[in-house]
């Protein structure tokens, strides 16, 4: 087995110990690559034809940083998957967030925690990409002028179906 075989297993496994997902990469669009000074990511398609992006890093990642590397990468995110085992992970740590700064109010809706949810913590962070906005997937560049170069050309859109 080659070197890129071992990672792509590593890879399966870490997303089946993370997520909970049991996903078979068929082909690597891109490799570990920067998407800040710290960060790396992943941007891989499935053998059912899905594209996802897996990003970790060493610091601290939030949710509203994931959010920001993805339109940075030039790519449309579809959903945002949860740890393993918390299928209301987002949610329940953003009423947590709310309620340490409003402790008195018992009434919280939706919309009171569209900010919060931004705050919760996503490292690793794993997401099924709608589609590859300009047919280009870009990486973080400390040399380039606007910090972001091409990393790979690659088309995708996800066709919603029933």
């Amino acid at each position: 087995m080659s070197d890129k075989m071992y990672d792509e297993l590593a890879l399966e496994r870490s997303l089946q110990t993370s997520f909970g997902v049991d996903i078979d990469i068929m082909q690597p669009i891109v490799f570990r690559v920067p998407v800040s000074h710290t960060a790396q990511a992943t941007l891989f398609l499935t053998t059912k034809k899905q594209l996802y992006l897996y990003v970790t890093g060493p610091s601290k990642l939030l949710l509203s940083d994931i959010k920001k590397i993805i339109t940075r990468m030039g790519l449309k995110p579809e959903l945002f998957i949860p740890p393993k085992g918390q299928p209301q992970y987002f949610e329940d740590i953003a009423r947590a967030k709310f309620s340490e700064v409003f402790p008195g109010r018992k009434h919280v809706n939706d919309e009171d925690l569209v900010f919060y949810r931004t705050l919760v913590p996503y490292n690793p962070a794993l997401v099924l990409i709608s589609e590859v906005k300009d047919g280009h997937v870009y990486q973080f560049d400390s040399d380039s002028t606007t910090n972001w170069r091409i990393a790979a050309k690659f088309a995708y859109r996800r066709i919603k179906t029933s």
